[in-house]
């Protein structure tokens, strides 16, 4: 099995974010273990392309911002890019 790109892990966790999620959801969707997950997701958080936020119950949940939508359409366009290049 190959190891999955920067490119593919980042839009597998904007994609999840897109409906606001909590971090074990968007873990699991992901398919990351928590060492992994967590080094991906703090840095998109970090840089403004996912954001905190609270569900009506209070709870943190995170979802995607303007900014990373833009870079999960751009993430998507290369990756189609690459993989038409292939064919």
């Amino acid at each position: 099995m190959q190891r999955r790109s920067w490119t593919a892990i980042t839009i597998d966790i904007l994609q999840v974010t897109v409906a606001p999620s909590n971090k074990m959801r968007i873990m699991y969707k992901s398919n990351l273990n928590f060492e992994r997950f967590n080094k991906y997701f703090y840095d998109l958080l970090k840089k403004g392309f996912i954001e905190e936020t609270n569900d009506s119950n209070g709870r943190s949940v995170y979802k995607i911002t303007e900014r990373g939508m833009s870079l999960l359409e751009v993430l998507r366009a290369a990756q189609d890019m690459v993989a038409s290049n292939e064919s």
